[in-house]
């Protein structure tokens, strides 16, 4: 960029519009690991309270009281 006129040369033009592609880019990649990371942290949460479920399950197939712990809330 001329820095007294404030305009672009073709080439500069080309070389900016190059670097905004390769940002564009790169910010689609992050979101992409984003959205995933997302969603394994759902299927975790899912996963954990079947896994409860399960327990239960399993105590109440032997009439049994499960032990007493103390469960942190879930986040």
């Amino acid at each position: 960029m001329d820095r007294h006129r404030g305009t672009f040369d073709d080439r500069q033009l080309d070389v900016l519009l190059e670097r905004l592609d390769a940002i564009r880019a790169e910010l689609q990649t992050l979101n992409r690991r984003l959205d995933s990371q997302e969603g394994v942290l759902r299927i975790a949460g899912e996963l954990a309270r079947l896994n409860e479920s399960l327990e239960t399950l399993a105590y109440a197939a032997l009439e049994r009281q499960p032990p007493s712990v103390r469960r942190r809330g879930a986040g």
